[in-house]
């Protein structure tokens, strides 16, 4: 059962920049024990943070599409700026083959398997819409082997399961993400489909 937690939230920074790195060592505090922590943190203009949104459950958050994440009957969130390959692919060495679609949203539900916590930014506007743009962290913590806290964007860019998704005009939504997409193009996931590479 997912519930709005208000403890977890108080002593978080009063001001932070949304281009800035972020907390690792705040993210990880958000942790609770059997529990998936999900904060979302909203922004204004002026790059402040002016609020935030927090749930917990102990069945953890799903991948409802390639990019989207549920996290109650009302709300989604949505990896902005990233998109799958269009049609099939097939990665034989991950013994893969089938719609851009379909891997995206496995590797994506990949990594919804085991967060501590998800902790994500979007502009104020997004606060209330029923899918919001985001961009999202996730704290990972197996004893004595993984303390990370990671992009979820840029782990899968890196692993070829998302490409970066483009303007009108041609240039790309997120230009601070390319380094995780050149490695992924480096043979990686949808990458590894020379039908993928002239998209």
């Amino acid at each position: 059962m997912l519930a709005v937690i208000i403890p977890a939230l108080i002593g978080a920074p009063e001001v932070v920049h949304a281009a800035s790195a972020i907390d690792k060592n705040y993210v990880r505090s958000l942790a609770a024990p059997r529990k998936t922590i999900l904060v979302v943190e909203y922004f204004d203009g002026a790059q402040t943070s002016v609020g935030r949104k927090g749930y917990a459950t102990s069945r953890g958050f799903q991948a409802v599409s390639p990019t989207d994440i549920k996290v109650d009957d009302r709300t989604q969130l949505h990896l902005y700026g990233l998109e799958p390959c269009q049609g099939e692919m097939v990665n034989a060495k991950e013994g893969f083959a089938g719609s851009c679609a379909d891997f995206a949203r496995q590797q994506l539900a990949v990594l919804m398997k085991s967060p501590k916590v998800l902790y994500c930014r979007a502009f104020v506007s997004e606060q209330n819409a029923p899918v919001q743009d985001v961009t999202c962290y996730g704290y990972y913590n197996f004893p004595r082997s993984l303390d990370t806290v990671d992009s979820l964007e840029e782990q899968l860019l890196s692993v070829g399961a998302l490409k970066l998704a483009k303007k009108a005009d041609g240039s790309v939504m997120r230009p601070d993400l390319a380094a995780a997409e050149k490695i992924g193009r480096g043979g990686f996931g949808m990458w590894a489909d020379p039908r993928v590479q002239g998209q």
